[in-house]
């Protein structure tokens, strides 16, 4: 019997409901790589025996291999999914058995079941994905990369050029899809690219950056359960496709947000994973997101393409799925020049509102890093973002110290090539001219906006706020009113308004 027989006895004995203890129907789902069988409130992950140029599950010393990679692939990221290997045994009276005594036959992942309709590509696909969801996901993400353990850079960064190589071979191979001089182009600029980014990248690998990470981070690889994100399904049969720099496991699901155009749901999770780490070497690194989003468009333009024409999903739609991801990778990989703006005002003329909803609209993808001097305060003192500072913290050099963090930090993405936003009051002449001093020596556009509204506009808005980071109250913003602003050579937008009418002054100003 060979192994593909036996696989079929195998696959059928674990689709009658009996080897379940139930008579409940089971439900299988094929992939290229593996048969998944959901009975009851488990799920059993076999490996198909099959061998394609990135992997080999034609063993059963193979299969078991990866199946328990799997069990650690996704420790970090679904602790509570994945219970363990169980091997199916050939009993003694010939029949099949989980977990039984005989031989093992073959190897099977349990897992914690979870309802298939709610990963995040199909919620997505019925509802986008709302900034609550984005913003628990890059907590999610952020949490996940501390766990997961650090692994030498050098064989990650030598297998970029490889697959710089892969993609190019790929495309050229199709014409059909992929114009030869647009694939030049994109061939040509990716080297480019990881030429000038390889020494950050070992720089980066030898600060503990590069890591076993996730390697297939997409939003088919996400359920909701519990109502929370679950990344599963991590890359476990290649532990140096898995590995790379912590922003490059990122780009995948930020990628495949901005190819759904669901670009303010991917700023959120940018810049939330940004605050959750708290590391201003991944502003340094920001340099490098252009070659991480444009490969990991590449590698899916070129993985879309290789599906078979019998694929459920058509030809048609296939053709036009590998389009679309090859054109994205060719508008990432060579992005419009950085933007530093400042949103200036007075507590409650709606600066916060404004830089989250500005953010996604600034290029380049996924949107504008946002810097909040209310964020970077409880960060400094090391507290929630939400949990109230006593009045020390306000003192005149605190704030001093502050602003000159925001300035450096500003600096740093800027210098990378990516558009921040900061967000302070900027109340004194010397904080609005440092700023853009930041942008001129980054060489950088830089636009100042001062938002301006009444008093009891700003009170009442104030008065209104909930679990929000800023402290200030109504006593501050009525103290407010006797600052002297300077010369104020910002420009002044009407924020008396809806947060709308804001944005769309602020596009005015910031487009021209």
């Amino acid at each position: 019997m060979n192994s593909n027989d036996a696989q079929q006895e195998i696959f059928a004995f674990l689709a009658d409901p009996a080897t379940h203890g139930g008579d409940a129907a089971v439900k299988r789902i094929d992939t290229h790589a593996a048969s998944v069988f959901l009975a009851g409130t488990r799920t059993l992950k076999v490996k198909r025996a099959v061998r394609f140029p990135f992997l080999d599950f034609t063993t059963l010393a193979r299969r078991e291999a990866v199946c328990r990679a799997e069990i650690e692939a996704n420790r970090p990221f679904a602790p509570d999914l994945y219970h363990g290997v169980i091997p199916i045994t050939r009993e003694a009276d010939g029949r099949l058995a989980l977990g039984g005594a005989g031989e093992p036959v073959e190897w099977a992942v349990a897992m914690r079941r979870f309802d298939e309709t709610r990963t995040l590509d199909q919620i997505a696909d019925r509802a986008g994905i709302d900034l609550d969801l984005a913003d628990r996901l890059a907590r999610t993400v952020a949490a996940a990369h501390a766990r997961a353990p650090m692994v030498e850079e050098l064989p990650w960064i030598a297998a970029l050029a490889a697959y710089i190589d892969q993609n190019d071979a790929a495309f050229a191979a199709n014409e059909a899809l992929f114009p030869p001089h647009k694939r030049a182009e994109l061939t040509r600029a990716t080297r480019a690219a990881l030429a000038k980014a390889r020494q950050l990248l070992f720089i980066r690998g030898g600060r503990g950056l590069v890591r076993r990470g996730h390697g297939d981070l997409h939003l088919g690889n996400i359920a909701l359960i519990d109502g929370e994100p679950v990344p599963f399904d991590a890359l476990e049969f290649d532990p140096v496709m898995a590995a790379g720099d912590v922003l490059y496991d990122l780009s995948f699901l930020l990628m495949d947000l901005v190819e759904r155009n669901l670009v303010p749901a991917a700023n959120v999770v940018f810049n939330r994973y940004l605050a959750e780490t708290r590391r201003v070497e991944d502003f340094d690194g920001l340099a490098a997101l252009p070659l991480f989003l444009s490969l990991r468009a590449a590698i899916r333009a070129k993985v879309v393409a290789a599906r078979p024409a019998s694929d459920p999903d058509g030809g048609a739609a296939i053709a036009k799925a590998a389009r679309t991801y090859f054109r994205l990778a060719c508008e990432l990989i060579a992005p419009p020049p950085p933007l530093v703006v400042a949103i200036g005002g007075l507590s409650g003329t709606g600066k916060s509102i404004l830089a989250r909803a500005l953010a996604p609209y600034i290029a380049p993808l996924p949107g504008a890093v946002i810097l909040r001097s209310d964020t970077k305060r409880k960060a400094i003192f090391g507290i929630a973002e939400t949990a109230p500072l006593p009045s020390d913290a306000y003192q005149p050099e605190v704030t001093d110290y502050i602003y000159l963090t925001l300035v450096d930090e500003a600096r740093r993405p800027a210098t990378a090539g990516h558009s921040v936003i900061v967000d302070a009051v900027f109340a004194r002449p010397q904080q609005r001219q440092a700023i853009a001093a930041a942008a001129r020596q980054s060489g950088v556009r830089f636009v100042g906006l001062f938002l301006t509204a009444d008093l009891n506009t700003r009170v009442e808005r104030v008065r209104g706020r909930t679990r929000d980071a800023s402290d200030a109250d109504e006593p501050e913003a009525r103290r407010q009113e006797q600052y002297d602003l300077g010369v104020m050579d910002w420009v002044a937008i009407d924020a008396s308004g809806t947060p709308q009418d804001t944005l769309a002054r602020a596009l005015d100003q910031i487009m021209c």
